[in-house]
């Protein structure tokens, strides 16, 4: 069905790529622009959301780009004041920002463990204390945040702030779901798996001898042999965003292939 999201304006945390192809974020905002939503591309890197934007808009669609430290509650604000700015409010509401640090409590520093906390955490705190009012403002809105399946299961990798703290996006996001029910505001979690982005490459691959040896484990430890890709979980946050989902509601949406229904790991 074209224009899922005619008429809605979206804000996106981790517009941008982290390498070259299909990061979530990039693809989410993609996707909701071809939807008929005007997008609000943010990302720490210039670059990054102006790619995003640009595609955007080269094909017909609606986007700015806008930078923003998701660390920062005033650099949040002042994307959402400007996204308000420009387009006359915010219906959805997708948090697509991350980083994994490996190592377990021993061999992570103290540092690492709490820019974990602050960004992958933190940011769906701030974007949704920035964003909220304008939400309720408008009469309701869509919040798709994006968590992981290693917040709900051990995925083989050592990451413990990382499971940490998307276990916690996981139930902030059904806090927000039941507190915001009655201002007319859902929100669900999409709990991606093995997806094959650039982000696996710059943040995964040290943990195998080669990026193919890596490309390799993942895709075996699957039920189908294969990684998914930005698009399977883009399509996952644009239902969730979209009036479809609308009796859906404090969601924790599993996009892993099956992963999650097996025992099966990526070694």
């Amino acid at each position: 069905m074209p224009d899922r999201l005619k008429g809605k304006i979206a804000i996106v945390f981790g517009a941008g790529s982290s390498g070259p192809g299909w990061g979530n974020g990039k693809a989410a905002a993609v996707l909701y622009a071809r939807e008929g939503a005007a997008v609000a591309c943010v990302d720490l890197s210039e670059a990054a959301a102006r790619e995003t934007a640009d595609i955007i808009a080269g094909e017909g669609g609606r986007a700015i780009a806008l930078v923003a430290d998701a660390t920062k509650l005033a650099s949040v604000e002042n994307a959402v004041q400007e996204t308000v700015s420009a387009f006359d409010g915010i219906s959805i509401l997708h948090n697509n920002v991350g980083v994994t640090h490996m190592g377990g409590p021993v061999e992570l520093s103290e540092a690492q463990f709490q820019l974990s906390v602050d960004l992958n955490l933190g940011s769906v705190y701030r974007t949704a204390k920035a964003t909220i009012p304008h939400m309720i403002a408008g009469g309701g809105g869509a919040i798709v945040n994006i968590s992981s399946l290693a917040g709900i299961r051990w995925t083989g990798y050592p990451y413990f702030a990382y499971c940490a703290t998307k276990a916690a996006v996981n139930q902030a996001t059904v806090a927000l779901a039941i507190q915001y029910a009655p201002q007319g505001i859902r929100a669900n979690c999409v709990v991606p798996g093995m997806i094959d982005t650039p982000l696996i490459y710059n943040q995964i691959s040290s943990q195998y001898a080669s990026s193919e040896e890596m490309v390799a484990a993942r895709n075996s430890a699957l039920p189908g042999g294969r990684m998914g890709d930005a698009w399977d979980i883009a399509h996952a946050a644009l239902f969730l965003a979209s009036d479809e989902a609308k009796f859906v509601n404090g969601v924790c949406l599993p996009v892993d292939g099956g992963q999650s229904a097996t025992v099966m790991g990526p070694r």
